[in-house]
């Protein structure tokens, strides 16, 4: 993989979401970059993944919103940037 551009910059406020119960006291920063595969090869098994993780795939961009992808938000944002239309780069507290 090929790491190029920062494309969004998301924060993550629990309090002021649907997991509120639990995520009370979350709030982290997160940073998003257009990526490439460079070329085809099994993907090694991330070295701290989420707990709730099952997976690691690339998907088509076709079929984005058919997916389940957090946050949700996001989605209009990358496909905005395939189709060359202007983004915020600082996205808020989205989810």
């Amino acid at each position: 993989m090929e790491v190029g551009e920062l494309l969004h910059i998301r924060e993550y406020i629990g309090k002021n979401h649907e997991h509120s119960s639990f995520d009370f006291n979350v709030h982290q920063v997160e940073y998003y970059f257009v990526c490439d595969l460079v070329k085809e090869k099994i993907y090694k098994s991330p070295t701290n993944p989420d707990s709730h993780q099952v997976g690691v795939e690339w998907i088509h961009i076709n079929d984005l919103l058919q997916n389940r992808i957090y946050p949700k938000e996001l989605r209009k944002y990358i496909i905005q940037h395939v189709n060359n239309q202007k983004s915020p780069v600082y996205l808020g507290d989205i989810n």
